[in-house]
């Protein structure tokens, strides 16, 4: 299955269970409130994967009611209390981060806290106006749970049909020594997060009135998931370049938007090309989600001043991450290669029992998360080769040995000896970053060598993809 391709079938689950979530909830109560509830929280749920495996909706069926009761009064206090109710919004998303420190567990609390506080930036809250005040508390609830139904619902049958993966099984991790970086980068990540949202807050309440939210919501994308001083900056760079164009189709569209069924429809058009292409590049994800939003809260005409607040937003998120305890992401990725190597070497280790190329691939996996940002690097300076260290060059470098490794790690035998000496020699080279280029080279060719060298009968088509 291609990437484009399954893109597209998750495309097409998230637009089914959003739609099957919206009529739901506008049966319930169709202000936009709860309506922009559904659709952010089925958006956030299909990209998450909390929903594919048992214990993860149970997991998401007990957390998402309460944090959205959590949420829901934060959201009030914003409306009442604001200083009060940013500073609970700012503790909120910075634990939600710094939960990561206890590993997959923690990883997905904070996943099912951030889900509901992120509304609120979207959809600032006011009373409902047609239902009672007893259904008005338990609203956020019940579209949370119908949320998480339907998303479920739709992927179970997807993964029934064969279109859709059920969440991967986390590999073991190989052994390796704690972070020697103090602070640790979860706690580092969450104090720059905490600051992001401390100053969009201030700038927002001091120079923006009612339209602070979309400051402090940039802020919080930019900053959410960093990777690096590098990531970060990407991240802003594409996140403003993608609302600018999804700005000006919203603007050119808002003719057509008149129209509720129209407007509706491509709504979730936007939704579908959003989740669609996002694998292909976070400027599109931020371009369709512009433009989705926009056509759901009926405020097309407000775009250009969301531009301008969409800047300042990420510029608070950019100067956050590299002034408050930075995170080198050069660092991050020769941390991550470490790990991988690591995982290769324990791989080929005859001496191991139950041999599995799973935690390689899934660290090659987490390597490719890290291209985009250093490989735009790579294309801006237009560098000249032997004269300037490349960080992309790294992640190609080690992407080329995925398929000789997988396939010498399924024949189950000794490496041989050039293998394990390019092996040891690339992890050397950790230490000295101009020399791990040409080892990692080096590392790929030994590979390729080998895996050519196979008898017919254990060539690598003949070994499934670990």
């Amino acid at each position: 299955m291609t990437k484009v391709r399954s893109a597209l079938y998750e495309a097409v689950a998230t637009l089914l269970a959003a739609l099957a979530t919206l009529i739901c909830t506008r049966a319930i109560d169709a202000e936009t409130g709860p309506t922009v509830l559904a659709v952010v929280l089925c958006l956030s749920l299909s990209r998450s994967q909390l929903d594919r495996s048992l214990r993860g909706r149970i997991e998401a069926a007990v957390l998402l009611p309460l944090v959205s009761l959590a949420a829901l009064g934060v959201a009030m206090l914003l409306r009442r209390e604001p200083i009060a109710g940013a500073a609970a919004f700012t503790g909120a998303i910075t634990a939600s981060i710094w939960l990561r420190r206890f590993g997959p567990a923690g990883h997905k609390a904070g996943t099912l806290i951030a889900l509901p506080f992120v509304v609120i930036l979207m959809t600032p809250y006011s009373p409902p106006q047609h239902v009672g005040p007893v259904l008005a508390l338990a609203l956020p609830t019940i579209v949370a749970l119908l949320a998480l139904f339907w998303v479920s619902v739709v992927h179970a049958l997807g993964q029934k049909l064969g279109v859709l993966q059920a969440a991967p099984a986390r590999p073991p991790a190989p052994a390796r020594a704690p972070s020697t970086m103090r602070p640790l980068p979860s706690t580092r990540m969450a104090l720059q997060m905490g600051l992001a949202l401390a100053l969009s807050f201030a700038v927002g309440y001091g120079f923006f009135a009612e339209r602070w939210a979309w400051i402090v919501l940039t802020a919080f994308i930019v900053n959410s998931g960093s990777q690096g001083r590098l990531d970060v900056l990407y991240k802003g760079i594409l996140r403003l370049a993608g609302a600018a164009a999804g700005t000006v189709i919203a603007l050119a569209t808002a003719g057509l938007a008149a129209d509720p069924l129209l407007s509706a429809a491509l709504m979730l058009a936007a939704i579908f090309m959003a989740v669609w292409l996002r694998p292909l590049g976070y400027g599109w994800w931020a371009l369709f989600i512009t433009l989705a939003l926009a056509l759901l809260q009926g405020e097309t005409l407000l775009l250009g001043l969301r531009l301008e607040e969409i800047l300042i937003g990420a510029l608070i998120g950019i100067g956050s991450a590299w002034s408050l305890l930075p995170l080198n992401s050069t660092d991050v990725l020769r941390r991550r290669i470490a790990d991988a190597l690591a995982a290769l070497s324990e791989a080929l280790d005859p001496a191991r029992a139950g041999r599995s190329g799973a935690p390689f691939a899934a660290g090659l996996d987490g390597i490719a998360k890290l291209a985009p940002p250093f490989r735009a690097l790579r294309l801006v300076t237009r560098r000249q080769r032997g004269t300037t260290v490349q960080a992309a060059d790294w992640i190609d470098e080690l992407a080329a040995c995925r398929e000789p490794a997988l396939a010498l790690i399924a024949r189950g035998e000794p490496a041989p000896g050039a293998v394990r000496k390019a092996l040891g020699a690339a992890r050397m080279a950790l230490r000295e970053p101009p020399a791990l280029g040409p080892a990692l080279g080096e590392l790929s060719r030994v590979l390729s060598g080998a895996c050519a060298a196979l008898p017919p009968n254990r060539s690598p088509s003949q070994h499934p993809r670990t």
